[in-house]
């Protein structure tokens, strides 16, 4: 008997997720902040000058103020700022998403120079006694906001406190000051103001022998407490920073390539939402509400966490709505097979859920791993990058489990479905007799006489062949390194009218010159910023100079750009990759064995070697945003690789007795057959969304859709051909170590 009251609360179910979205979708979209690649921002000139009489500015200095500049700005890993050195002397920072540009301007230039001194302003410590990262927002006695310091040693503080105590009563005070100049700053002076500048003064009346201090009063609120931590934490620069100008900088994509990519990414999403109906029919209906579930609740969160979506942090979402349809497509396929076995609909779909939860558990638990690990070692794009996609890949878990089992657990409980299995794609001709099943038989299969393993051997050899030829590549032809990796000259115009891209590329055009990329600035798009990866002769200097002089009457800024802030990014994210390696091998060797976690990482490094080689030959310039693809092309790899090592792990337990290579073997290609419709699936429907970039989006995101689109090709490639066929190979070898097996059970010859 159908149960009409459990309908009836899916559709009311649906009507509220459906009118939710429809009110808040335009304020969330609206109050989304784009990054400066999307939308432009706020841009400052900065002149160093050494900060005393012994210091000079060198190459080590201006690196050393550029990741303190760094860590200020993008505490969070989701402002993304773009920091360069030019010249000698100058280091230029732009800002996405800034609303006070005063308050920018203070945070960016303040010195964050921490010093303890006494009531005759000696100094007795400064900011290097406090332990890294040891600034904390904290609340006194009195739960007022302040700020908890963590200090480095013990021993120092004992001594300090020990010094003002001994001066006496009246006079052991302690006062902790904020970039304190001297010969200008005094305690005696400050103390009578109403608003000090000093941060706090305390009456130290004995010693003390911790490492804790909270700085109190400076009528701290809560957002100023966190945000003097912060900036603490950052650490004091290096120099002083003198503001040279400062003015709004333009989209380096352009109005019209942001509107042509958000049409491509809604065409994308809407042809998954088309693919998932179609092939799965009522789930996949469920599918596309848990889908625009996830989309809406993850530029919620973004907003509310203030981030800024830059085009690395798209990448995320690509990639987090690729995992939300995988963990549907799991569940949906599960299902498929135990109604193939002949069960009932609402056992095929207890069933299917409780198969297929470990498995995706177990690819978004080390996904999610990888993504702390980059947030955490990551600088710039790849903390935001990391950042989205930590959000993206919790929000997938839950809507796609929680939201999609109630919705197609009131359906399915509602008995409404029963002996209806073309409702779930399901062909009547292919379910069994359950009578004549066990729990070893296996479902009907279209991929079922298909030998995975019968050229083994010759694809190992050709993807071993193929790493050696991509090292030898990349070793000859290298990258096009883009001018975010490589040394070039930025050319900056100024007119007294509006200017636009193509006008400016004309005129280069004109004395054989092609910029990388032109930035319109100014409140009137005045100023054009053209960056080019070249180093201009004293001629061509000239030229240029001449040239739009004579143009729209005034001489263009020209300068050097170092590409110290790319390469520290790629490096950082090599690092991040190369750390998230070592938890998977620790995660995957816990869970499964530490053969499957080898020969996960090897197929993550196949698949990043070959986008590589592959931009390498195709002469595609490499950029910020290739970093992005590639770090979704290992997300990617990683989740498919782990989706088939689970099913590997199942069908061993089910198989008992494994003692041959013939045993080993027929698990191995009985779990690819079984794992390649989900995998096709999956694929498919990110490929949507990257060839929707492709066609209708912005030429500016060509390569970063590209490197996307053959990472997407060669992990799937790499699961079914390196990665399972390496665990074969090294499981059997382990097994004749273990065994010491005869000479019949040694693999046989192809």
């Amino acid at each position: 008997m159908v149960k009409r009251s459990r309908i009836v609360a899916f559709l009311l179910l649906l009507v509220l997720i459906g009118s939710s979205i429809g009110i808040f979708a335009n304020p969330v979209a609206n109050n989304t902040k784009l990054g400066l690649d999307l939308q432009g921002g706020f841009e400052v000139l900065y002149q160093v000058k050494p900060i005393n009489e012994e210091s000079t500015i060198d190459r080590d200095t201006l690196v050393s103020t550029v990741s303190a500049l760094n860590k200020r700005v993008n505490v969070l890993g989701v402002s993304e700022p773009r920091i360069q050195i030019e010249g000698d002397d100058r280091i230029r920072v732009q800002l996405a998403g800034v609303d006070d540009q005063s308050k920018a301007r203070e945070i960016l230039s303040t010195e964050a120079k921490l010093t303890f001194r006494d009531i005759d302003d000696n100094l007795l410590m400064d900011g290097s006694a406090l332990a890294e990262g040891g600034a904390s927002q904290s609340f006194d006695r009195d739960n007022k906001p302040s700020v908890a310091l963590t200090l480095r040693s013990a021993e120092q503080f004992a001594a300090v406190t020990r010094q003002v105590v001994e001066m006496g009563p009246g006079r052991n005070l302690m006062v902790i000051w904020l970039d304190f100049e001297e010969g200008v700053d005094s305690y005696q002076a400050e103390a009578q103001k109403q608003d000090p500048k000093f941060l706090s003064s305390a009456g130290v009346s004995q010693v003390f022998n911790d490492t804790s201090v909270q700085i109190t009063g400076g009528n701290f609120t809560v957002p100023s407490a966190k945000e003097l931590a912060d900036l603490l934490n950052a650490g004091s620069l290096p120099v002083e920073l003198e503001e040279v100008y400062s003015t709004s900088v333009g989209a380096q994509f352009g109005e019209a390539a942001l509107e042509t990519t958000v049409l491509a990414g809604i065409i994308g999403i809407a042809a998954i939402f088309v693919f998932m109906l179609v092939v799965y029919r009522l789930p996949g209906i469920v599918a596309v509400v848990t889908l625009s579930v996830y989309i809406f609740l993850v530029m919620l969160v973004f907003n509310l966490m203030n981030g800024v979506l830059t085009l690395p942090g798209v990448a995320a979402l690509i990639l987090g709505v690729g995992m939300a349809v995988d963990a549907n497509i799991l569940t949906y396929e599960r299902i498929r097979e135990e109604l193939k076995l002949g069960k009932s609909t609402m056992s095929a779909f207890r069933s299917g859920n409780r198969n297929s939860l470990s498995t995706i558990m177990d690819a978004n638990i080390t996904t999610l791993l990888v993504a702390v690990v980059m947030f955490i070692f990551g600088t710039s794009s790849v903390q935001g990058f990391a950042t989205m996609l930590i959000v993206s890949i919790l929000l997938s878990f839950l809507t796609a489990i929680v939201g999609s089992r109630l919705l197609l657990g009131l359906l399915v409980n509602s008995r409404a479905l029963n002996n209806k299995p073309q409702l779930f794609g399901v062909n009547k001709k292919d379910i069994l007799d359950i009578n004549q099943t066990d729990e070893f038989t296996e479902p009907p299969n279209k991929f079922e006489n298909w030998n995975f393993l019968k050229y083994r051997k010759k694809m190992l050899v050709f993807s071993g062949v193929m790493v050696v030829a991509g090292i030898i590549i990349l070793a000859a032809f290298r990258l096009n390194l883009g001018i975010d990796f490589a040394s070039g000259t930025r050319v900056e115009i100024l007119s007294e009218t509006s200017l636009t891209v193509e006008e400016v590329q004309e005129e280069f055009s004109s004395i054989n010159l092609e910029p990388r990329d032109v930035i319109l600035s100014g409140n009137n798009s005045e100023i054009a910023v053209a960056r080019f990866l070249d180093s201009f002769s004293q001629s061509e200097i000239a030229q240029i100079k001449a040239l739009f002089s004579e143009k729209f009457g005034s001489e263009p800024n020209i300068s050097s750009v170092s590409p110290t802030v790319g390469q520290e990014l790629a490096l950082n994210a090599i690092y991040a990759v190369l750390i998230a390696s070592i938890g998977i091998i620790i995660y995957v060797s816990i869970r499964f064995e530490w053969l499957y976690a080898l020969a996960a990482i090897a197929a993550l490094l196949f698949d990043a070697l070959f986008v590589l080689v592959f931009f390498s030959i195709s002469r595609l310039e490499v950029d910020i945003t290739f970093i992005a693809a590639i770090l979704t092309v290992i997300g990617y790899s990683l989740n498919d690789t782990i989706v088939t090592f689970d099913r590997i792990r199942e069908n061993l337990k089910k198989k008992k007795r494994v003692k041959t290579f013939e045993d080993l073997s027929d698990v191995v290609n009985r779990s690819l057959q079984q794992t390649l419709t989900r995998s096709i699936n999956t694929v498919a429907t990110v490929m949507f969304a990257v060839v929707a970039l492709m066609i209708f989006g912005s030429e500016s995101i060509l390569n970063f859709s590209v490197a996307l689109l053959v990472g997407l090709i060669v992990g799937t490639y790499s699961s079914l051909f390196v990665a399972a066929q390496l665990w074969l190979v090294w499981k059997h070898k382990q097994m004749n170590k273990v065994k010491k097996a005869p000479v019949e059970d040694l693999e046989p010859e192809v």
